[in-house]
């Protein structure tokens, strides 16, 4: 009775309600209006071609056109409504402006670094198109001098956050989707509290839609009583808008610019297994010590100017040189790398596909929700079929049925191809990784659905011969063994009808 109580009176449900209520009052409106001056259909078919039009002549993928077109086509007042509400994954002008004068500021902290680049054409030149194709696309740099650490579990990766926290003298940026009280978002709390109170900057932000169900309202307010300067991403509000669909997914953690942290991992008890959601819950993450870490203080300040309208005036003091006694060590190539809505390049995607394209012996992935477009099923497919060992392990148990039967029902047209699909029997697995060739990872919190890929800030670590790639792959043999191997025969086990539907709904998978 609790549970549903607390359901019905929780923010979510609220706002949830107070949005369809709008949407009820101005299509009955609309359609009353329709019905007594029959003129008004045709004018909202015209709009509707025209919008249409629009749509087609966009630089957006495919099928999340596709989707659209059917719906405004078919019933042309809900269709556009909702459309201008939900459907665009583009910003507001004003609001793409601002982060963009942001990011051209910030964008010249991070130079390339040539050097780098050339000595990794010596080395491997696809490996370097790979990594040129972030800087000229994304303007992250590559780096040597970095250390890298990759997490198996959030249990695993929980003690190395509190240490870098209990470490910091300068500043600690933390930017996350989901936070929830709890063990284990009370001790970091507890550790941000008492460094704020020693003059270290603390500095905090959370996505409001992921937090919606798991912080009060104003959470950020309790936050900044206690010198912890919060902000929260794109607040949830009971009223229609248009940028509600552009969350703040990333995973970001930097301590004095040295240490940095990111992967799937959200700071709730079900990410470190002190509470059971949906069987064990896997994900994994992966620590950065060294030159590399600047990439990802950039993409804090970024996000962090934007949301409070203001301008660092001292970078130099978050460079991690400067805190650094000795030389960092050397591990490899990295490069961190950041998504977002703001331009029509898909950077993750592209990653993803490249890895896959390029993969020459095999290429393993991790990814919690299998939703992918139709570009990244040829691509899934052309290696299988080119003789690449392709694999994809996913979650045994799932958080949410209707996008994990949706997920399944793309198993069938890939497993024909040669690609092998994998769900992990113990759990839920809630990581974001790829490994090919002994010789190339990512790992970071891009997941393989158009949200992550289309509609989020996102980001990642792209890595060559690093010791985080070896360990990326022994992970996941590791959980393949663990593992139920999905075959033909399990696809065409689902009822015609079920299997009929699914098919229709995956036509309008961009729009989930």
């Amino acid at each position: 009775m609790k549970k549903i109580k607390k359901f019905l009176l929780g923010r979510a449900t609220i706002v949830a309600f107070a949005i369809l209520l709008q949407l009820v009052w101005i299509l009955s409106f609309l359609l009353g209006f329709n019905m007594k001056y029959s003129f008004l259909n045709s004018l909202i078919d015209i709009v509707a071609i025209f919008v249409v039009l629009v749509i087609v002549n966009k630089k957006s993928n495919p099928s999340y056109k596709i989707a659209w077109i059917v719906v405004i086509l078919a019933i042309p007042i809900v269709g556009l409504l909702v459309y201008f509400i939900f459907g665009r994954s583009e910003l507001t002008r004003p609001t793409r402006k601002r982060m963009e004068a942001v990011n051209s500021e910030l964008e010249l902290e991070l130079p390339e670094n040539t050097g780098v680049l050339e000595k990794l054409c010596q080395e491997d030149k696809v490996v370097y198109r790979q990594s040129r194709y972030i800087w000229d696309w994304a303007k992250f740099p590559v780096y040597q001098n970095t250390d890298t650490k990759y997490y198996r579990t959030g249990e695993e990766m929980f003690p190395d956050i509190l240490k870098a926290l209990e470490e910091a003298r300068h500043f600690i940026f933390m930017e996350y989707f989901i936070v929830e009280d709890g063990y284990m978002f009370g001790k970091i709390l507890d550790i941000l509290k008492r460094k704020a109170s020693e003059g270290v900057d603390v500095r905090f932000i959370y996505d409001d839609f992921g937090c919606v169900t798991t912080l009060p309202e104003k959470y950020y307010q309790n936050m900044r009583q206690w010198g912890i300067q919060c902000v929260r991403f794109n607040p949830l509000y009971p009223v229609m808008s248009v940028i509600m669909n552009n969350r703040d997914h990333r995973k970001i953690l930097v301590s004095d610019g040295k240490v940095g942290f990111t992967g799937g991992i959200n700071l709730a008890d079900e990410y470190i297994n002190k509470v059971e959601r949906f069987g064990y819950w896997k994900d994994t993450g992966i620590r950065l010590k060294g030159e590399g870490v600047w990439s990802f203080t950039i993409m804090f300040l970024e996000m962090w100017d934007y949301i409070n309208r203001t301008k660092e005036t001292d970078l130099n003091r978050f460079r991690p040189q400067r805190y650094q006694a000795e030389p960092f060590v050397n591990d490899g190539y990295v490069q961190p790398y950041a998504d977002s809505p703001l331009d029509s390049e898909t950077t993750g995607e592209n990653i993803y596909m490249n890895m896959i394209a390029k993969a020459k012996d095999y290429v393993y992935i991790f990814t919690p929700y299998l939703i992918p477009d139709n570009e990244m099923i040829r691509t899934l497919q052309n290696a299988a079929k080119s003789g690449v060992d392709v694999r994809i392990i996913m979650p045994g148990i799932p958080d949410k049925k209707v996008v994990y039967w949706m997920s399944q029902s793309y198993y069938e047209p890939l497993i024909e191809c040669g690609v092998r699909i994998y769900q992990y029997i113990p759990g839920f697995l809630h990581a974001k990784c790829f490994v090919s060739d002994d010789k190339l990872a990512t790992v970071g919190s891009i997941n393989m659905d158009y949200r992550s890929l289309y509609l989020h800030f996102e980001c990642g670590v792209f890595l060559y011969k690093s010791s985080a790639v070896k360990e990326v792959k022994e992970d996941m043999l590791r959980t393949m063994a663990e593992s139920e191997e999905i075959n033909v025969e399990f696809c065409q086990k689902r009822p015609a009808a079920i299997r009929t539907f699914l098919g229709v709904v995956r036509l309008f998978a961009p729009l989930l």
